[in-house]
């Protein structure tokens, strides 16, 4: 184990140097403190500033804290925990080895055996073979141009927008970095979350407990903007059938649904238009709700509730397999999100203006 398995502990000969060390795991989380400690800093700093932290100063603490930090992500088991951790992973390692590449101080100050040049990380996801240097930069093969950018938001990554050459995509050094950086955040996400046997589970519960506490406070739904009902969770799609249908909700059924469109993105004039065909409509009431959950009359922007929660109130409405798997109706539209194409998702809201236009 050493400064360059610590600084990029993704690469396949870090796994292999911790492997030949005969670690045991189940001992580490239950014995080394330390390195739970630092597993428990990856986890909570993906979550609140997109930051892994500080390194550790011993490099056995760091590159052990990285297996360890998978571990408490699994044992936490939320899918929106699983692509931020990713998410702060692959950042963390973009800074680095485009510092590797760029900044000679920081060689100097790590040694350069602790780098990783951009050739070395082309063969480390087995790309050499798929990306071509040219005097502008790259070339790269259409297949893996749209295997790396297809999570990378905004229209310049779209292939319609990127010019082809004989089946490959031009891409200046950066790009080709930020594509490498996905290559870590798959690399990183890979697997999880983890199969964890009951013991290194009940020895991880602290650490858990702290990162559900971060959860619980969070904002789930900040990134969240787009509208698409056939992805909602079933029973926010219940509930949702239920007002276009102009039934009575119960209040709880009421603030479940309202909160969670508020929270995909919706505006009060739009949840009020959604109100607006069922037979006890009131707007004034209505808009009043909606702004108090949004938080615009109110001092405080209302969550939908937990899975838990809509259990207990009886609006729970034919669970499917994803929802064994999460514990809040965020979490599974935005696993729903996640799994779709972007370019296959349609907004509820461009829907509407489509429909207004054609009439």
């Amino acid at each position: 184990m050493n400064a360059r398995h610590a600084r990029y502990p993704f690469l396949g000969e870090a796994r292999t140097a911790v492997q030949e060390a005969g670690v045991d795991l189940a001992r580490v989380v239950a014995e080394e403190d330390a390195v739970v400690e630092r597993a428990r800093e990856r986890v909570v700093g993906a979550l609140t500033s997109g930051a892994i932290g500080e390194r550790a100063r011993s490099d056995r603490v760091e590159l052990l804290s990285y297996p360890v930090a998978r571990v408490l992500v699994s044992v936490v088991d939320e899918h929106i925990l699983v692509r931020k951790y990713a998410d702060a992973e692959a950042r963390a390692a973009h800074e680095r080895f485009t510092t590797d590449e760029t900044d000679e101080s920081e060689l100097r100050s790590v040694g350069d055996e602790a780098s990783v040049s951009r050739a070395e990380l082309l063969r480390e996801f087995d790309l050499t073979d798929h990306v071509y240097a040219t005097d502008d930069g790259y070339d790269v093969d259409v297949p893996t141009y749209l295997l790396l950018a297809s999570s990378l938001r905004g229209d310049e990554w779209r292939l319609v927008n990127r010019a082809l050459d004989g089946g490959r995509v031009p891409v200046r050094e950066p790009e080709l970095d930020t594509l490498l950086r996905q290559a870590v955040r798959d690399r990183v996400a890979e697997g999880l979350p983890l199969d964890v046997p009951d013991e290194i589970t009940e020895a991880m519960e602290a650490p858990a407990t702290a990162v559900r506490d971060v959860l619980a406070d969070m904002d789930l739904t900040r990134e969240i903007d787009t509208v698409v009902p056939e992805l909602f969770p079933p029973c926010m799609q219940h509930l949702l059938d239920a007002v276009q249908r102009g039934e009575h909700l119960a209040h709880h059924s009421r603030f479940a649904i309202t909160a969670f469109l508020a929270n995909v993105g919706l505006t009060t004039d739009e949840i009020v238009e959604i109100y607006s065909v069922n037979p006890g409509f009131g707007e004034e009431m209505t808009r009043y709700q909606t702004d108090h959950i949004r938080g615009e009359s109110s001092p405080t922007e209302y969550t939908a509730p937990s899975c838990a929660t809509m259990k207990a109130y009886g609006d729970c409405t034919n669970p499917d397999d994803l929802c064994d798997a999460i514990n809040h109706p965020l979490s599974y539209y935005e696993a729903k999100l996640d799994d779709e194409d972007d370019e296959d998702l349609e907004d509820w809201r461009d829907r509407e203006e489509q429909d207004a236009e054609a009439e």
